[in-house]
């Protein structure tokens, strides 16, 4: 059923209607009885209420509205010699037409969205049917005791309503397909799969007999209706043979090709050229939409753009008129679009130019900046400094033409320069830690060599101990991640001939405290004692200092891990030394006891 309606004519498109073949006419009405025409027909239900009955009366109102507009334009030329700003008056009756006219549409959408529901139901419950005589088909072991119940379906499935049309294909083929399949598997009941298989046959050869009537219908719009019941029909009944199938389906086919393309040519034949108009104009509004404006980022681009939308522009003026309906729609969209595209070129030009100025500017100062960096030695922070510039660079958008080439060679000059002689430098002290490293490592093989001695080979192993430690002390900087591990090496092989040569001097200079505190009595006892203890607090302020600062650091990073390492280093050697100051404070309290 037809749903869909045109919306209310102007009065000057009522106008344009009188140009146009008009069908035969009933009695004419007032307008007061067209009106209550409309009205009556607005409380009736939507599927009693004819589109022809609407549109006639619509028809008739803006021809009643055409009359008395024109009466009152004749009036005012009359009276004022023109028709110069002469505006129709309004008219009451009008807005009451047009109130009916939009609850009839209200009332058909209604109507339509009801009838869409309903097919979409129909839709799913046709869609469980297929999956169930699918199933059926599938259960080869038990097809046989599946027939009655895939009839019942099959059943089910014609009583089931109409569908979305654009699923009334797709459903239908489906269905057949899953019957089919279904019959194609009912071996042991093949007599009756035939019977019904003829049955079909004969039905759907009828059906093509009427089909093949159709094509000589004079009247097409008769002959394409009935053709749409025939398909129903077509689809309510069941498979045929497989030797018959495609050669029936395309007879029908055949038939309903030469009518659908009669049908088709009816209407297309008086609307081809309105038609071609209307998509040409759409296709040149699609190419103003696809005109990406945020894209235009050059005066380049647009110009070139330019010349496109002028191109356009030239070929609109070159189409004839759409459709009524149509052609007043297209051309506001397409106005709008011109319109907007030239605006927005006008606030590019306006906006580009002066910032390109002051990008060349902001660039020219970043070339300076460049400039007073591109001979420091500190290449850490120098480095860093220039990157930032280069981040800002990109940051910067486009400058005049004719200064960007050389603008950005002084700028890219002064970067090279710097991180060529920082790239120069970098391998150079990676070289000398390399160097370095090796060195190390050889002081370590001959510390390792060296063995406990007793006598004068001791004495020579010490001398020539300590002639190794400070040749590697004196030994500069390796590369960072052997920092540690060739450290650690170094001070383990110290510590083990500090053992086994018994290098340590730590029991001799105790010695020597002691013999000193023995020269000590009285006083000189007190005053020794209270300097130590003051040692003794300081150096436990050390460690608590260096205990707290080790929270501090981030031993997750390798210049973190360094610093916690060596500030461990530290808490030892200072623990050592606190040990010591304790012993020698014993020594002192042990000598007054003994002078007491």
């Amino acid at each position: 059923m037809e749903t869909e309606l045109q919306q209310p004519l102007t009065t000057s498109e009522a106008a344009v209607n009188d140009s146009a073949p008009q069908p035969q006419k009933p009695a004419p009405l007032t307008k007061d009885e067209i009106i209550a025409r409309m009205v009556e027909l607005s409380e009736k239900p939507a599927a009693e209420v004819a589109r022809e009955d609407v549109n006639r009366l619509k028809v008739q109102f803006y021809g009643v509205r055409h009359e008395e507009t024109g009466a009152e334009k004749a009036a005012y030329v009359e009276a004022h010699g023109s028709d110069e700003g002469f505006v129709p008056a309004e008219d009451p009756a009008e807005e009451q037409f047009k109130a009916a006219y939009a609850k009839i549409k209200e009332n058909k959408a209604a109507l339509a969205a009801e009838q869409e529901a309903e097919k979409a139901a129909n839709l799913a419950r046709k869609n469980e049917i297929i999956a169930q005589i699918e199933a059926a088909a599938d259960d080869a072991d038990n097809v046989h005791l599946q027939l009655e119940r895939v009839r019942a379906l099959q059943v089910d499935f014609k009583a089931v309503g109409e569908v979305p049309a654009p699923e009334v294909s797709d459903s239908w083929k489906r269905y057949q397909a899953a019957t089919e399949k279904f019959y194609d598997q009912l071996k042991v009941n093949k007599d009756l799969r035939d019977l019904d298989f003829r049955k079909n046959l004969e039905s759907k050869s009828l059906i093509c007999e009427e089909a093949a009537r159709l094509t000589e219908e004079p009247d097409i719009v008769v002959a394409f209706r009935r053709l749409q019941d025939l398909h129903e029909k077509w689809r309510e009944i069941g498979p045929v043979a497989k030797e018959y199938r495609e050669g029936i389906w395309a007879k029908f086919k055949d038939y309903s090709a030469e009518i659908n393309k009669k049908y088709q040519a009816f209407f297309e034949e008086r609307k081809a050229i309105e038609r071609q108009n209307e998509d040409a104009k759409k296709a040149l509004i699609e190419k103003l939409e696809a005109v990406d404006l945020a894209a235009l980022t050059s005066f380049t681009a647009w110009d070139e753009a330019t010349k496109a939308v002028i191109a356009i522009q030239e070929e609109w003026k070159q189409l004839g008129f759409a459709s009524r309906k149509a052609n007043a729609q297209l051309y506001g969209r397409f106005r709008e679009l011109c319109d907007n595209f030239f605006a927005a070129k006008g606030a590019y030009f306006k906006g580009a130019k002066e910032e390109s100025a002051e990008n060349l500017a902001k660039k020219i100062s970043l070339c300076e900046m460049a400039e007073e960096l591109q001979d420091s030695t500190d290449w850490k922070k120098a480095g860093e400094a220039l990157i930032q510039l280069q981040a800002k660079w990109k940051e910067i958008g486009a400058v005049p033409k004719k200064h960007s080439d050389a603008v950005w060679a002084r700028f890219r000059a002064a970067c090279d320069k710097f991180f060529e002689a920082k790239k120069a430098n970098s391998n150079e002290r990676r070289s000398v830690e390399q160097t370095n490293l090796k060195a190390k490592r050889d002081i370590i093989d001959k510390l390792k060599a060296i063995v406990a001695a007793e006598g004068d080979d001791r004495k020579a192993a010490i001398a020539t101990v300590r002639e190794l430690m400070k040749e590697y002390q004196g030994i500069g900087h390796v590369p960072f991640r052997d920092k540690d591990k060739i450290h650690d090496a170094y001070r383990a092989e110290v510590a083990r001939l500090h053992d086994e040569l018994d290098m340590s001097t730590q029991k001799a200079a105790m010695a020597a405290f002691e013999n000193d505190v023995n020269q000590l009595s009285g006083n000189d006892l007190s005053r020794q004692r209270e300097k130590l203890m003051r040692s003794l607090e300081m150096k436990k302020n050390e460690i608590k200092t260096f205990e707290n600062n080790l929270g501090f650091f981030n031993s997750r990073s390798k210049s973190g891990e360094a610093m916690v390492r060596d500030m461990e280093r530290r808490i030892a050697r200072l623990r050592d030394e606190l040990t010591n100051i304790e012993k020698k404070i014993q020594i002192l309290d042990a000598k007054k006891e003994a002078n007491a």
